[in-house]
């Protein structure tokens, strides 16, 4: 049966655990080193939160900033989003909030 499901823009793909449809190991290890890397240089710049009383995490700032965009996490996406996610990670990192 259906093991995900990954909305994005005005259609649903559905993603199913046998097929390799999503991220392959290599690129989901440089997604998540870019994420580390841009979490690093934009801490100090997310803006305080009264959520947040010990200060914003902005590795989950960036995680959720990709799955409010695709619909699902960065390891779901599939692979041939993957140079797009690379710009959406810059984009985050330019502006951050």
């Amino acid at each position: 049966m259906w093991d995900r499901v990954c909305s994005h823009k005005n259609f649903t793909r559905v993603i199913f655990s046998w097929w390799n449809i999503t991220l392959n190991e290599d690129n989901r290890k440089k997604i998540w080193n870019k994420v580390q890397l841009i979490g690093d240089e934009i801490q100090s710049l997310l803006k305080p939160s009264p959520f947040h009383p010990k200060g914003r995490n902005a590795y989950a700032h960036i995680a959720l900033s990709i799955k409010d965009k695709y619909g699902c996490s960065y390891k779901d996406i599939p692979d041939d989003q993957y140079e797009e996610v690379i710009l959406f990670l810059e984009n985050l990192r330019e502006n951050p909030n």
